[in-house]
């Protein structure tokens, strides 16, 4: 954005040291105080981007959830062909549980490894560092 009343080819009067040095912290703040603002609208301009974009992510995640719907009805429909429908349900139904059990455990394995959400290696790490500081403890790499 331009000054309307910028003239590049206008010469400014000089002014003295005094005056540049008294008007130096009303620049400095006008200058922090437009930093700011530009800050604001960056992060409200993501922020909407952020918003719109996860929206739309989610609509994606519920059509994909129909999909793996019809999928499913589908699996039906052509196993009812060559077995009782009942039956056709069934077996999908259990597949779907050895599925859900399998990630299940994998999931609770995962997730057991990582409780307590303490960094272990960090306290330690800094737990040697006191003692180095204080002089006692082992000494050299460990």
């Amino acid at each position: 954005m331009t000054d309307p009343t910028f003239d590049p080819t206008r010469r400014r009067p000089k002014r003295s040291l005094v005056e540049l040095l008294t008007g130096l912290p009303e620049q400095v703040q006008s200058l922090v105080q437009r930093e700011i603002e530009l800050v604001k609208t960056e992060l409200v301009e993501k922020l909407k981007a952020l918003g719109v974009g996860a929206g739309l992510l989610l609509g994606a995640v519920v059509v994909l959830l129909f999909f793996v719907g019809v999928l499913l009805t589908l699996a039906i429909i052509g196993l009812s062909y060559v077995m009782p429908d009942w039956a056709a349900a069934l077996v999908v139904a259990g597949v779907l549980l050895i599925v859900a059990v399998i990630l299940g455990l994998i999931g609770y394995r995962i997730l057991k490894r990582g409780i307590p959400p303490l960094p272990t290696e960090a306290i330690d790490s800094i737990q040697k560092d006191i003692n180095a500081v204080k002089g006692t403890g082992r000494r050299g790499p460990s």
